[in-house]
């Protein structure tokens, strides 16, 4: 078996030619990702990302109908939003377990799988949860749908990192992530119709059976990721028909090869977080992601049982949710451009301190007879909240290196999960025992937190003159 020696700007014209020609009518090895990012952008990768996205707008969908129900179950069975806390935390801890397992599931099975795995898995549980007897049956299905929807987003937005070519792979991995706030958006809308109508059990039901409706299309149409295939030798003749359908014609008996991403596998191990330097990016970035998932998940989980506390009706409450995300999806957007003309450390301070601000200025607001202005300010707090949380991604991508950036992400990830499940029992507590007033208050002070500790990092993205000029 021989090697065709990797293309470079130094390289004789001549072998990058015969490497090109290898990859295009055939020769003893292809280089997969060479293949991938130098090709076109055919019409069956696309269809392969918009799946994926489809996916992660169903999981925000469905992660977030408990938050629209809450309100309507604490009336109709009279019981406390405490004893809804440990409801809310199942989903949360389902969500770490489904997050931990998916890559696992994933690199065994293959990326299609386990996408359509997570989808089934919450789409029949959040069905199951319109037959629930009691809060202790939520909990336990809740629990279930977690593992479903935590599996979803890394596994979906895996399937677009490796459908995209690299010259869009940042915008694609991005505007996927964004679909959780897209999704908690339609959801919101879609409650403020049914729940009137149907009640809690029909919202369920019906939100259940759109991803599984999905996961229907997703066992016909998504195909398996060529990068997972690549790594099978017996899965090779599938992979060369995939590469056909994506405009990349190879010979039948070709071989297959990977070394970019072989390379960037080394394990260097959990203390590298910590050496060169990394220590105080690391502890600072932790902090972040754990102050800032607790703002994102006690918005998503509590704010329309803040709302309806207030004396807001359940439709108001839940077009409350509906802008906190709709802002959500434009201020990820919005951030991600900043960071890419500007760096990181600016527009990711600003949004901080935009989303702390926000958060108190609601404070003066009097919900009862100003809810336009109060539907206002709950959407620009989503803006610069969910900006923050979504761009924080790209941040560990620059501050790790290639060794220990997956080992970074999850870790930073692992923390925010605390934040968050943390928010399901902080958030009812704080509601309960102060209204509206000590809810808000916790927000600003989550993001004041994410503020500092963003500050303390060091390894910021530099800005679009200051990368050109390195």
């Amino acid at each position: 078996m021989s090697h065709l020696p990797p293309a470079s700007a130094t390289a004789p014209a001549q072998y990058n030619r015969t490497r090109d020609q290898a990859i295009q009518y055939g020769g003893s090895t292809v280089d997969i990702g060479h293949a991938l990012d130098q090709g076109p952008y055919a019409m069956l990768q696309r269809i392969a990302v918009v799946l994926a996205a489809l996916s992660i707008v169903v999981d925000g969908f469905d992660s977030q109908l408990i938050g629209f129900a809450i309100p309507v179950l604490i009336k109709e069975w009279g019981i406390t939003r405490n004893a809804f806390a440990p409801v809310v935390a199942a989903g949360l801890v389902g969500m770490g377990i489904g997050s931990a397992m998916a890559g696992l599931f994933a690199d065994r099975f293959g990326r299609r799988w386990a996408v359509i795995a997570s989808v089934f898995v919450f789409g029949a549980a959040t069905c199951a949860i319109g037959l629930a007897p009691n809060v202790a049956a939520i909990a336990a299905l809740r629990l279930i749908a977690g593992i479903g929807i935590g599996g979803a987003l890394p596994t979906s937005t895996t399937i677009t990192a490796e459908f995209t070519p690299a010259r869009y792979r940042t915008f694609a991995v991005t505007a996927t992530i964004v679909c959780v706030p897209l999704g908690g958006m339609l959801a919101g809308l879609f409650a403020g119709q049914v729940l009137p109508s149907y009640g809690w059990r029909g919202l369920f039901f019906a939100g259940g059976m759109l991803p599984l409706l999905l996961g229907v299309i997703l066992l016909v149409a998504l195909p398996e990721s060529p990068r997972f295939l690549a790594r099978r030798p017996r899965r090779w003749p599938d992979l060369v028909r995939l590469l056909a359908r994506m405009e990349r014609q190879v010979a039948d008996d070709v071989a297959f090869t990977d070394p970019r991403e072989q390379r960037a596998e080394k394990h260097v191990g959990f203390t590298a977080l910590f050496r060169d330097g990394r220590a105080r990016d690391t502890l600072a970035i932790w902090s972040a992601f754990f102050a800032c998932l607790l703002a994102v998940y006690a918005a998503f989980s509590w704010l329309p049982a803040m709302l309806t506390s207030q004396g807001l009706a359940v439709a108001t409450a839940g077009y409350g949710l509906t802008a906190y995300n709709l802002g959500g999806v434009i201020g990820a957007l919005l951030c991600a451009a900043a960071i890419a003309r500007y760096g990181s450390r600016w527009p990711l301070l600003f949004c901080c301190a935009g989303g702390a601000l926000s958060a108190w200025m609601i404070l003066g607001v009097d919900m009862a007879h100003r809810t336009g202005l109060l539907i206002f300010g709950l959407g620009l707090h989503g803006l610069f909240v969910n900006a923050v949380q979504s761009t924080m991604y790209a941040l560990c991508a620059y501050v790790y290196s290639t060794g220990v950036r997956a080992t970074g992400t999850a870790s930073a990830l692992a923390f925010g999960r605390i934040g968050a499940i943390l928010s399901a029992f902080a958030g009812a507590a704080v509601i309960t025992a102060t209204g509206g007033t000590g809810y808000l208050l916790m927000l600003g002070a989550a993001m004041t937190v994410v503020l500092l500790s963003l500050a303390v990092v060091r390894r910021h993205i530099p800005a679009k003159a200051n990368a050109e000029q390195n």
